[in-house]
């Protein structure tokens, strides 16, 4: 792994951006496996803010089991983070793409500040004395009025390629949902053994995120 700090690392995969649009579920690039699933999590006001917060400060990956390492990222980098652009139901552009944007750190609930296009973190998970340590980046962030989304890219030193996002969207009857939208293959070298492993963990986890935020209201 180099020695270079982990925001001067870049991504290991070429989509970047790509688990923004759903169409990338029925035709991902070659080498890459897509995957989407959206789940009911709850009803209500109170559900809502709880579910979009977990959603943005890194309550899924928490509640899964992983512990999130924060790294220090120099200002003008995340100021400089792309923004994709952003549609409405319809398909009609919201946002325009744009860089330089002053970044500003807000803190959820839980006192972890929410994630920010250009952060990088370690995602840890331990098993006894074993622990082992997943770089990602966020990619984009989604907050919209009824929609909030983060999306994580994979640094080197991950076992995967690709992205993974969650989304939370609020229906008109107050419905919560959870959608889960990743696009993923095995990393170089030896980590191509172990894809069927690979596969196996990404099932279980993929299984804790999705029940992740179904539980108790903070």
């Amino acid at each position: 792994m180099s020695r270079r700090q982990l925001w001067e690392l870049p991504v290991n995969y070429a989509a970047v951006g790509a688990t923004q649009s759903p169409e990338i579920v029925g035709f991902p690039p070659r080498g890459f496996r897509s995957y989407e699933r959206r789940v009911r999590i709850g009803t209500g006001p109170a559900r809502w803010d709880f579910a979009w917060h977990a959603a943005l400060g890194w309550g899924i990956p928490i509640r899964s089991g992983l512990t999130v390492e924060l790294t220090e990222t120099p200002r003008e980098v995340r100021e400089g983070s792309y923004t994709p652009v952003e549609f409405d139901a319809n398909g009609t552009p919201i946002a325009p793409a744009v860089t330089g944007e002053p970044v500003e750190t807000v803190y959820g609930p839980d006192g972890l500040p929410l994630g920010t296009p250009g952060d990088s973190v370690w995602l840890a998970w331990q098993w006894g004395p074993l622990k082992l340590r997943f770089p990602v980046r966020v990619i984009f962030v989604i907050d919209e009025a009824d929609r909030k989304g983060i999306a994580l890219g994979t640094l080197p030193g991950h076992p995967l390629t690709g992205e993974e996002a969650f989304f939370v969207d609020r229906e008109e009857d107050g419905s919560v949902w959870l959608t889960l939208r990743s696009l993923t293959g095995p990393a170089e070298g030896w980590w191509r053994a172990a894809t069927p492993a690979l596969a196996i963990a990404q099932r279980v986890l993929r299984g804790r995120y999705l029940k992740a935020l179904s539980g108790p209201v903070d």
